[in-house]
């Protein structure tokens, strides 16, 4: 290859860094906004320290123009962020349980209370997609397939009702060739048995990492963004003991318990193959 060619070459792998440099500093930003928006819940807020939520969606190559669908968002925790994130040029989708007559009252007392947050900040969801799902076959995106799929402490909960094959088998028809599953669960330690991951909370990563494989996805990388060190993972009720729940701790104990922080938690990014 000539000196002439070489230059060439350089110079687009130069330009191509700083393109993508720039994209990266501007989901940054818009992550910043979002993050510091008045809309927030305050208590939401006090949980960033442990959440570290800029860090973990820049991980996985979240950008603004994406499709993304977030699974059983809860209360909308993560929702506060990436709806306003994805408000203007993608399409962020909040998917959740479908509501029938033998379901929990916590489901339908949640989607209650999301729907008056909605309400109240029609600027911020205004263009949120709500897909319902059926966890025994779910379907995420009918209409068209998506960039990203992402989860937050919620594995357990299908490990629990049986359902974790079904979920990850939705994610996969749910994503674009290519397209990123972003896990976020708490962290149980290597060989802890299923059932002992199921009554605690805390899923091994190996146990996440072969259920994601089994579906047609490959792992890309793992990030201790959201580990704690501090987390023991072995508490009397589980990571229920720790920030936010502190159920069934003494009042007595609530200062050692409330030094731990959250739950130590495995944050995985895979790829649909």
């Amino acid at each position: 290859m000539t000196n002439n060619k070489l230059y060439k070459l350089f110079s687009i792998l130069f330009f191509l860094t700083i393109l993508l440099g720039c994209g990266n500093s501007d989901t940054s930003q818009v992550i910043d906004k979002a993050l510091e928006a008045e809309h927030r819940t305050p208590s939401y807020v006090e949980r960033d320290k442990y959440r570290h939520p800029k860090e973990t969606l820049l991980f996985f190559g979240l950008n603004p123009e994406q499709s993304v669908v977030e699974i059983t968002p809860g209360y909308g925790w993560y929702t506060e962020i990436l709806a306003p994130l994805m408000r203007n040029k993608g399409q962020y989708s909040y998917a959740s349980l479908e509501l029938h007559e033998k379901i929990n009252p916590y489901f339908v007392k949640l989607e209650r209370a999301f729907k008056e947050k909605m309400e109240k900040n029609p600027d911020i969801y205004g263009q949120l997609r709500w897909v319902h799902f059926d966890p025994k076959q779910p379907e995420f995106s009918p209409n068209s397939p998506v960039d990203m799929v992402l989860t937050f402490r919620n594995v357990h909960n299908w490990a629990k009702a049986g359902s974790a094959e079904a979920m990850f088998a939705g994610f996969a028809k749910a994503l674009k060739s290519g397209g990123v599953l972003g896990v976020v669960e708490h962290r149980a330690k290597a060989g802890t048995p299923l059932d002992k991951q199921i009554e605690s909370g805390y899923m091994t990563e190996e146990y996440v990492i072969q259920i994601a494989t089994d579906a047609g996805f490959k792992l890309d990388a793992k990030s201790e963004i959201n580990a704690n060190p501090k987390d023991t993972a072995d508490h009397p009720k589980g990571v229920w003991n720790l920030l936010p729940s502190l159920r069934g701790v003494k009042d007595d104990d609530k200062a050692d318990i409330i030094s731990i922080g959250e739950s130590d938690r495995m944050t995985l990014r895979f790829i649909k193959e």
